[in-house]
């Protein structure tokens, strides 16, 4: 068995600067959740698979199917199930990337390869052109995977950049900062569209949108520097000593660390809670802007207005927060944030239809309380990481944000299914904050941090 680094207090105190440099990478890939992910990627290669699929650009009715690798998908329905085969693969990838990042020496380097090769992807987006649907999925998919990838490894530095009382400040700021940086590439971009654009001139309109998915990757590429030059090597316990391949040995440990999780059961308990109300959290995110068409008869600014209160708003709550946290515990702060979520979502059935400003005030209790739930909780689970395993219990981590994320749409599709009414499938999204709340109350969580074999910081 590998030998281990020591106690987290053996290790040198990481200073101002590289904890700063650890935050930019939050700054950094959040370009790609907010200007690709929230705004330009579905619209733009739905569009170029319906110009595959014969369709006039800019057709709302088109009936067109493609048929990649013989499979026949209508245009339309070609991102949702890329998206969902991204979220498959991810189930995959993941938990063996935290492996290796357990055992690799220069985490760093991992941290590089990965975020370089997601970012790259979404630059090719470049030549993306055309009706070339593929190219645009297999791109996604990299560029999703590897992204996933990179933050996993990214979050396994928390746990070794600060002690158990300072977590919740270092994971808030470092969610303050993407929101704000990943706000502010969004906000360029809409610029960019509203002066570049011409009315009617869909094909202008389809190019804009392929360089600002374009834009994000740069922004990636250029940000990641930042940590790459600031934070130092953190190998984990698993690491030392350690020959051989680091893949195959990446595997074997995640085989290992299958079979023996059942030793944490509290910590499962944790990622089981978190699953279940970060999907309701998801959810509303995903089908806010869907809500606000359908059902609320609201204009495209005024969503594209309120993603950008959103995310500017989510700089400040993930830091009030972060406060709140570091005065009450970080598991009270969660709980008080998800009675937040519980308050958005009874709102949102009652919100009156064609009439903008509540929707907008809505978005602005949505982004006081979304990084901070998020930060939060992130902090909270590195205190339920057995020391040397971070990489691995954060792959698994990110299954639970990523790899689950089709339970809420699910419930919420089944619902309107049944009663044809939106309003009653936001409703529907109750049930994950009051289950995921009740169950996180019933962790232990000061007898969890202990049993993973670390030292409880003074408020929980």
């Amino acid at each position: 068995m590998a030998a281990t680094t020591g106690t987290p207090t053996d290790r040198p105190a990481a200073g101002r600067r590289e904890r700063t440099g650890w935050y930019f990478y939050d700054w950094a890939n959040s370009a790609f959740s907010t200007t690709v992910l929230t705004v330009f990627l579905g619209p733009f290669l739905t569009s170029v698979t319906k110009v595959a699929a014969g369709c006039e650009l800019g057709a709302d009715d088109c009936t067109g199917r493609v048929h990649p690798f013989g499979i026949s998908v209508a245009a339309g329905s070609f991102y949702p199930y890329v998206v969902s085969l991204s979220v498959f693969l991810t189930v995959f990838v993941l938990p063996v990337m935290g492996a290796i990042a357990d055992r690799a020496p220069r985490k760093k380097l991992l941290l590089a390869v990965t975020a370089f090769i997601a970012s790259a992807a979404t630059i090719c987006f470049a030549f993306v052109t055309g009706g070339n649907y593929l190219l645009g999925g297999l791109l996604f998919l990299i560029a999703n995977i590897s992204g996933g990838a990179s933050i996993v490894v990214y979050n396994s530095f928390l746990p070794q950049l600060a002690g158990p009382d300072e977590r919740d400040k270092v994971s808030s700021r470092g969610w303050a900062l993407g929101y704000l940086g990943g706000g502010l590439l969004l906000a360029f971009n809409l610029v960019a569209v509203t002066i570049l654009s011409i009315d009617g001139n869909d094909q202008r309109t389809l190019d804009i949108a392929r360089w600002c998915i374009v834009s994000a990757g740069v922004w990636w590429a250029l940000f990641t520097l930042i940590p790459l030059a600031w934070l130092r090597e953190h190998p984990g316990a698993e690491s030392t000593g350690v020959r051989g391949n680091v893949l195959i040995d990446g595997f074997k440990e995640l085989g290992g660390t299958i079979r023996n999780i059942r030793a944490y059961p509290l910590t499962l308990f944790f990622l089981l809670s978190y699953l279940i109300y970060n999907d309701g959290i998801q959810t509303v995110i995903a089908l806010a802007s869907q809500y606000g068409t359908e059902e609320l008869d609201l204009e495209q600014s005024t969503l594209i207005i309120t993603i950008l209160l959103v995310q500017f708003l989510a700089f400040g709550g993930a830091l009030l927060l972060g406060a709140m946290a570091a005065k009450v515990g970080a598991r009270k702060t969660v709980l008080f944030s998800l009675a937040l979520w519980l308050g958005v979502v009874v709102a949102a059935y009652w919100l009156p239809a064609g009439e903008p400003l509540p929707f907008m005030l809505l978005g602005v209790a949505i982004g006081l309380v979304l990084g901070g739930s998020q930060a939060l909780s992130r902090s909270l689970y590195s205190q339920l990481i057995p020391e040397g395993r971070e990489g691995e219990y954060y792959g698994f981590y990110e299954i639970s944000d990523k790899g689950t994320s089709w339970l809420g749409p699910l419930l919420f599709g089944l619902v309107f299914q049944l009663t044809n009414s939106y309003r009653f499938g936001i409703i529907s999204l109750v049930v994950f904050f009051l289950v995921g709340g009740a169950l996180l109350a019933m962790v232990p969580i000061r007898r969890a941090i202990v049993a993973a074999g670390n030292t409880p910081p003074k408020l929980l």
